[in-house]
């Protein structure tokens, strides 16, 4: 496989930019934009993994398990990862409307905060290594 390594670079970069704008958010006290940078993270780790794998660009969509699923990594994540995906995709949508912005805001709090932000680390830790893996194995 020919990975496209300027269009998964493009995708880690800002996948990493979106994390460090989560750890920000965390330090200020921004509960409700940590949950969506945390989201915007692994959709966007998804999303290189997505070129890695795939003759075509990733859809436009910010669904984590649909996403994953197109990659077949979906198959590959433990359930704990899988539950986090589950509980990091409403994140996207819900902090973008206001009408749900109270009901997110009043869910979210330190605690469970540095809780998705170290599931999110993790997370886009562990498919940043299986693209180490495949970039491996082209390479054999």
């Amino acid at each position: 496989m020919n990975m496209p390594l300027d269009k998964v670079q493009y995708w880690l970069d800002i996948a990493s930019y979106d994390f460090e704008t989560a750890e920000a958010m965390q330090r200020t006290g921004r509960w409700l934009y940590v949950g969506f940078m945390c989201h915007q993270t692994i959709e966007k780790t998804l999303k290189a993994y997505w070129n890695a794998v795939r003759e075509d660009d990733p859809p436009y969509i910010h669904n984590l398990k649909r996403l994953a699923a197109g990659t077949e990594l979906f198959d590959a994540l433990s359930e704990e990862q899988k539950d986090f995906i589950d509980r990091l995709t409403p994140l996207n949508i819900e902090a973008r409307y206001p009408s749900y912005k109270d009901a997110l805001a009043k869910s979210l709090n330190e605690e469970y905060c540095a809780k998705i932000i170290e599931e999110t680390n993790n997370l886009k830790q562990w498919i940043e290594q299986k693209l180490l893996d495949l970039s491996e194995n082209s390479n054999e």
